[in-house]
């Protein structure tokens, strides 16, 4: 029987898009993302604000891997960690302030990344040179149910590119990196407008970018 390799690498390649439903997300699928996670894959997959590049937290090398496609070295890399609620807090940053803790509870889930000073769990590779780490708890179900199935978060880094439709739209990213990434999770179009990010590591909580959430403190 002779195969024809084109349709067959087509077939491949197209494996790796998963359309997610944003809102009752399919847990076989969500286990096959997860799996790839655990392997040491990367995938793209969608947050409340834009979609993010992320693997798991215990895989180095899947760390370095997105260090590369972001072309930076990852002490210099904008990397955050992805949670489902604010559980792992005391895991990966140091103990709070009663004011901050309050901060995160009233802020998230939501499109917020809080800078927070890192924990000695935090290995060395995933820490900025001033030992922090950027927190996010994504209102988005698919995102969520990714960490959840997945029991620990997910190291997350934004998605480079020029054109919008480089962040926004699943096929067009699928396009993009089938050759850097395992899965593209298609949970609809992304949105255009990044989190925004508040660092609490000083005396008052200090906006460093202003993006989707809105703040008035």
């Amino acid at each position: 029987m002779k195969i024809d390799l084109a349709k067959h690498c087509i077939f491949k390649q197209n494996n790796m898009l998963i359309h997610i439903h944003p809102d009752n997300p399919q847990p076989r699928l969500i286990r096959q993302a997860v799996e790839s996670l655990l392997q040491g894959g990367i995938i793209i997959y969608p947050t409340d604000t834009v979609y993010g590049l992320g693997c798991d937290i215990l895989q180095q090398k899947a760390v370095e891997r997105i260090c590369r496609i972001k072309k930076t070295d990852p002490k210099k890399a904008q990397l955050s960690f992805v949670c489902s609620d604010l559980s792992n807090l005391s895991d990966y940053a140091k103990p709070l302030s009663n004011p901050v803790y309050r901060l995160l509870k009233e802020h998230l889930p939501g499109p917020y990344t809080f800078i927070l000073p890192a924990s000695k769990m935090v290995p060395k590779l995933m820490q900025s040179k001033k030992d922090t780490i950027g927190l996010r708890v994504p209102d988005n179900r698919i995102a969520q149910a990714i960490i959840k199935e997945l029991g620990r978060p997910i190291l997350s880094a934004s998605l480079p590119g020029e054109m919008v439709e480089d962040y926004t739209d699943p096929e067009v990213m699928h396009q993009n990196f089938m050759n850097e990434v395992d899965y593209v999770i298609d949970g609809g179009i992304g949105g255009m407008v990044p989190s925004t990010v508040i660092d609490c590591t000083g005396e008052e909580p200090l906006v460093i970018r202003e993006g989707l959430g809105e703040w008035n403190y």
